[in-house]
């Protein structure tokens, strides 16, 4: 199940059922092709320029992109910038989209 375990997975549920925000790490392009229909994009290279964005936002949040490694990322950026309560790593956008479908 790699970085996502059965335990992370009921934590992102909850997260979700609390409405979640969803931040889609990929790059524009990649984003337009599919997404999750509530998420909103943030590529992973303008998460830094968009801290106060985040900062300000009053739901959890869960980071989605192409990879678990791609969400990883831009949660150190986040942590390292004190972003750090209730924000979850929602791995490969279509894994989340699959745990959204099945609530």
């Amino acid at each position: 199940m790699g970085f996502l375990s059965i335990f992370g997975n009921r934590k992102i549920k909850e997260a979700l059922r609390q409405g979640a925000t969803i931040i889609d790490t990929r790059i524009a392009a990649e984003f337009d092709q599919g997404k999750i229909r509530t998420s909103i994009n943030i590529p992973l290279d303008r998460i830094d320029i968009n801290l106060q964005r985040i900062r300000h936002m009053r739901r959890p949040i869960i980071i989605c992109g192409a990879s678990e490694l791609e969400a990883e990322q831009a949660l150190s950026i986040l942590k390292s910038n004190g972003i750090n309560d209730n924000i979850y790593n929602g791995g490969n956008w279509a894994r989340l989209l699959r745990i959204i479908r099945s609530l």
